[in-house]
């Protein structure tokens, strides 16, 4: 963790990043019994400066890793496991609605995830996921700051350009509330050059997505979509709220631009309007002591995945 603090303003979640791998909704075709596949994700995402509607501002900056690894058991099933690691550093000017304190500094989230992965006759296929993330204010660590549950999904191969499946996630935000949410998973090789994909992995913070890509020429693609993100943490005993909840909420409206360094890396640059935004605080008794809007403003971010 003193990695990803040291460096936070240099990197400067997730939100709304690429996705790190598809393999818990979509298996690959051509596999190997007993092959290991391993893909390591960096993220580096800033909001820039963003108005709240009671009075006062907010940036935040938010640098996250992912490391998978996918095992093949048989042609037909396959098992991984996710470790992941993030930082956000927030920064507040004159937060009225909340008499000019701070609401949260610094917000840790490591995590661990398992999947598994089963392909069937017809063409249908499920997944199922569960992970734990520890969500919280800097000082917390990992007591009352679990995110725990899991997403399942069932998939239908209609052709070689068509896959859709729906899927359900559910968990256990922060201790004191359970988040159930549905999502459509879509592989849709409309054209040649265009597709239509899920943008993100479900996952405690929301579902999967859409996004509308385009293939260009010399390993570039220019793709838009759109996502729903929610996530709680745990405030530290030293917070104006101490012990309490805070939780911010938007839909990242995102445009991207990407470029295939070679067989196994690619870069990505997103441009995004985050829309929709919601803060709250809740305090330790569960009484809402805060709760306001913020107004669309614009976010950028980088993704490099490298696969081994």
């Amino acid at each position: 963790m003193k990695f990803l603090t040291n460096y936070k303003l240099l990197l400067s979640s997730l939100i709304f990043s690429a996705s790190i791998t598809y393999a818990q909704n979509f298996a690959p075709q051509n596999v190997t019994v007993g092959s290991v596949s391993t893909s390591l994700n960096v993220n580096a995402i800033n909001q820039f400066d963003t108005n709240i509607n009671s009075g006062g501002s907010f940036s935040w900056q938010d640098a996250n890793i992912h490391f998978n690894n996918r095992y093949q058991l048989d042609a037909n099933s396959s098992i991984g496991l996710n470790l992941r690691d993030g930082y956000q550093n927030w920064s507040w000017r004159t937060v009225t609605g909340l008499g000019n304190n701070t609401p949260w500094g610094g917000i840790q989230s490591p995590g661990v995830g398992l999947s598994y992965f089963q392909k069937f006759d017809y063409g249908w296929s499920a997944g199922f996921s569960p992970s734990i993330d520890w969500i919280a204010e800097n000082g917390v660590g990992t007591a009352g700051s679990a995110t725990y549950g899991a997403t399942g999904s069932v998939t239908k191969k209609f052709s070689e350009d068509l896959t859709i499946g729906l899927g359900t996630g559910v968990f256990r935000q922060t201790t004191d509330k359970t988040k159930i949410f549905p999502y459509l998973l879509i592989n849709w090789k409309i054209t040649d050059k265009l597709s239509l994909n899920n943008p993100l992995p479900a996952g405690p913070s929301g579902g999967a997505g859409l996004e509308l890509s385009y293939a260009l020429a010399d390993k570039w693609s220019l793709a838009g979509g759109a996502a729903y993100r929610s996530y709680r943490f745990r405030l530290s005993n030293s917070n104006y709220t101490p012990n309490g909840i805070g939780q911010n909420s938007f839909i990242p409206i995102f445009t991207r631009l990407s470029y295939a360094i070679d067989k196994s890396s690619s870069a990505d640059l997103y441009l995004a309007a985050n829309t929709g935004g919601k803060l709250s605080v809740t305090n330790s008794s569960g009484t809402t002591s805060y709760r306001t809007n913020y107004q669309t403003d614009v976010a950028v971010a980088v993704s490099v995945t490298k696969r081994f």
